[in-house]
This record gives C-alpha cells, structure tokens and sequence, in this order.
C-alpha cells in the first residue's frame, strides 16, 4: 500500500533519467488545440492519446468504446491539458510529479484506476470466455483454451496499471488469477471470474504498483502501428470467434438460431436478392448512362415530392388528367367522410384516410397548376 516517503531519492533519479528540456525539443510538441479536436472527433476510439504518444490508454479506450462507452472519454475532458503538459515535458508539470515523488514511494491507492483494472480485466475475460467455441470444430474439443482466462485478466490488470507514470510487472496479478482459477469448478464462471479479477487487481496495486521514474522509450512510427494493430487483431479476433461459432439470436417464437446460419441464410432470402438486384441494375444502368443519369433516377423513383404516393392514395394512373384527378378527390371525400362512419374507432381510421385524400388533392392539383404556368411562360 502507499507509504508517505520524505527523502529525495526518487526526486533526484527523475532528474538524472528525465529528458532535459534541450532532449525534448528534438521531438515536436504536441498540439494542445489538435489534442483536443482529435478527442472531439476520434476520442471515443482513443484516437487522442495515440496522438499523444498514449498507445495503452489509447487502446483501451479503442475496445472498450471510450473507457466504458465513453465514461472516460467525457472525464479526458478535464485531463486533456496534463496529458499534452506530460507529453511535452513541461516543467511545471514536472514539477508536480516531482512533488508526488517525494510525499509517496509507492503510487497512492486510487478508486477509479483500481476500477478500471477490475472493469477491462472482467471484459478482457468474459470475451476470451465466449470466444472459445462450445461444439467441437474440426472433430477437437477446444474447451482446454478456458485455461488460460487469467492471462487475459491479468493482462487487462496490467494494461491499465501501466497508464501514465504508474508501472508493475504483470506477474503477481497473474500469479493471484492462477490461484483464483480453481474457483471455476465449485461455482459459477460469473462469480469465480468476479473475485478472479478483484484478487488480480489487489495483487497488482499491493505488490507490483511503482512509480514510472525512466521515461519510457520513444518507439517508431512504424513499430507503434505494428504493436497497436496486433493487439486490435487479437481482440477483435476473439469477437469474431464468439460472433461465428457461439453467438445466437431469438426469432419470434422464441427459438435460438446460431448467428452464423442466420446471416447465411439471409444472404439466401427473397428480400436480399431483390435488394442485390436492384443494386445490380442500378451498376449495370450507371455504366451505360453515367452517374448523373444514374443520381437523376434515384431522386425521381424516391418520390422527394410525395408525387407517387398521392397518386397511389387516390387509386388513379399516374398519367391521369386533372379531370380524373377532381373526380377521385370528390369520390373519395365523399365516401371517407368522417361524418359517415359509425363508432370511435371507424371515426378515427376515416378521419385518418380522409386526411391522406386531402393532402394528395392538394398535392396534385399545386402540381398541376405549376406544370400549367410554367408551359404558358414557354409559349
């Protein structure tokens, strides 16, 4: 636990292993302004601490949707000048640190950081838990791979007890997720994966939480990018497992249907082949015609002005005259007349049906009477 620490040692190794200001200005500073536009636009994704120099944090916020669909990126808000002060190596900032190293050896204990091991450790787990297929694939029972659940939890410990200037190793949060691991056969995975996580996560800040004093070695553009794309493609290779071999929807008689023969016979489905044909038709049309061609249809059969649909509402020809026209309306008006109906409920539909025939009267004749003067303004 944290210990108050007077002496000046931690102070004077900062000093000997931080980058002198002269060092730092070898590396452009960041941007207070693009930090904040890139949390605005991206933070969700992490985007900003990535810009920032942040890869950890920036990947946690990645996959868990901006530090648990977005609680932490509305917090980075208020943290966002401290982020790019520490990234920039800001004396004052420095300062502060230095003033942390003195009164503590050790990081002091902290509620939201030590929630936040326990929230991505619980998510790292439970996705490597479904991940892991429930019927044999390829004639092999892959059920031995729930084994190695507390790599992923003391991974996810890890991860964000190594944010900012706090760092541990991840072994003795491993080795306390091992120990846990036994739990998993007297009770329910929920409950041994709960106190699994909270014993990890006390491990970590009891015996392997220390204070970042080295900063930490600037990495290549091109490594960064190799290291942070790996990771996204476990994790979200994990997703895709569960999403092809065990996810399952319900269909409306309350029957589970695997995700995977869902989607195939989607694919299948009258309504996916209507759909892939008129966009087939639509490819096929651009070729011959052009695109503006292409665009002019698709805002006409679109029916932006409500044109079709009136015409639909009357039960007439869209080549009828306007004759035809003021004979449906009086036909119709008549017939829905909200006044002729018995009862509340035949009162409501009728009231409904003769609203939509005045509205598509009106429509029409204000688009017969504008078709008539711009003909005369032509002559």
């Amino acid at each position: 636990m944290s210990r108050k620490h007077n002496g000046s040692n931690g102070t004077e190794a900062h000093h000997r292993n931080h980058p002198s200001s002269v060092e730092s200005k070898t590396h452009a500073e960041k941007s207070l302004f693009i930090t904040y536009l890139l949390w605005l636009v991206g933070g969700i994704f992490g985007v900003h601490h990535f810009y920032l120099g942040r890869d950890i944090q920036g990947f946690l916020w990645w996959c868990t949707l901006g530090g648990y669909f977005g609680f932490g990126w509305l917090r980075d808000i208020f943290h966002i000048r401290n982020y790019v002060a520490d990234a920039n190596k800001d004396r004052v900032y420095l300062d502060k640190f230095n003033h942390n190293l003195r009164s503590y050896k050790y990081p002091p204990f902290s509620t939201l950081r030590f929630t936040g091991m326990t929230v991505v450790a619980y998510l790292w787990s439970t996705v490597a838990s479904m991940a892991i297929p429930e019927d044999d694939v390829g004639s092999i029972n892959w059920k031995y791979l729930h084994f190695f659940l507390p790599i992923a939890c003391a991974l996810g410990v890890w991860s964000v007890g190594n944010i900012g200037h706090e760092t541990g190793t991840p072994w003795w949060s491993l080795a306390a997720a091992y120990a846990c691991y036994p739990l998993f056969w007297y009770v329910d995975e929920s409950t041994a994966c709960t106190v699994m996580v909270l014993v990890s996560a006390m491990a970590f800040d009891t015996l392997s939480k220390r204070w970042q004093i080295k900063p930490k070695p600037r990495k290549r553009f091109f490594k960064r990018c190799l290291t942070i794309g790996a990771c996204a493609l476990l994790y979200s290779s994990l997703w895709g497992s569960y999403l092809y071999f065990n996810a399952k929807i319900t269909d409306g008689e309350g029957e589970e249907i695997p995700l995977n023969e869902a989607v195939h016979h989607f694919f299948k489905s009258p309504w996916w082949v209507d759909v892939k044909q008129s966009l087939v038709d639509t490819w096929e049309f651009a070729q011959q015609h052009g695109w503006y061609e292409t665009w002019s249809q698709i805002v006409e059969l679109s029916d932006p002005f409500g044109e079709q649909n009136a015409f639909k509402v009357l039960g007439i020809s869209q080549m009828a005259r306007q004759s035809e026209i003021n004979s449906a309306c009086r036909h119709l008006s008549v017939k829905y007349h909200p006044d002729k109906a018995k009862g509340e409920e035949e009162k409501k539909i009728a009231q409904t049906k003769f609203y939509e025939i005045q509205q598509a009267c009106e429509l029409l004749s204000n688009k017969h009477a504008k078709r008539r003067q711009k003909n005369q303004r032509s002559q």
